[in-house]
């Protein structure tokens, strides 16, 4: 075999695997949890009804407490409580803003300290469909191997555009992972 068909072999095999994979994403977006009980929950913003699930898993009883990872700055626990008519005895006792997180893995980072200041064996994650998968590995890479992490994936209907650069940024995830450092 000449080297030009070689290669338009491979890159032809090469972009089959991407669109089967594409296809997979796309179509089978995780769904939400069932009603388990974790030891805390952790929501992450930027996307309709994260904080909304949390908090109503958090008032249903299946957790003890609620990291919100990525808040803005300018919102302050009253804000945020009357945004979301949570209690000011739920805000003081059970709901942790957390406000340096500006992306998806610095969701995990924050997380990662806030889980390793309390005693978390377990903890629901709560994100967009679409962002779930990338959102766990980055908090798996994060926490110890021994927290299990149940996905509560919040259901939407995202645009071509978004599922195109989400399945790409899962990608470069992957690949980041095996390179070395």
């Amino acid at each position: 075999m000449r080297p030009a068909q070689w290669l338009r072999r491979l890159l032809a095999t090469l972009f089959v695997i991407w669109a089967l994979g594409f296809f997979w994403f796309a179509v089978f977006l995780p769904g939400p949890a069932g009603n388990e009980r974790t030891d805390a929950i952790v929501v992450l913003t930027g996307g309709p009804g994260r904080i909304d699930r949390g908090l109503a898993m958090l008032r249903a009883g299946r957790a003890k407490q609620v990291l919100v990872t990525g808040v803005y700055n300018d919102v302050t626990p009253d804000e945020f409580a009357a945004e979301y008519k949570v209690s000011s005895q739920l805000m003081d006792c059970c709901v942790t803003l957390g406000f340096t997180a500006l992306d998806t893995r610095g969701n995990a980072e924050e997380t990662e300290q806030w889980v390793a200041a309390r005693k978390v064996r377990s903890l629901r994650l709560v994100t967009t469909d679409w962002h779930m998968r990338r959102a766990a590995s980055e908090l798996a890479s994060r926490l110890p191997a021994s927290i299990e992490i149940v996905e509560d994936a919040v259901p939407s209907r995202p645009s071509l555009r978004i599922l195109f650069v989400e399945y790409h940024k899962l990608i470069a995830r992957g690949i980041a992972r095996l390179l070395p450092g």
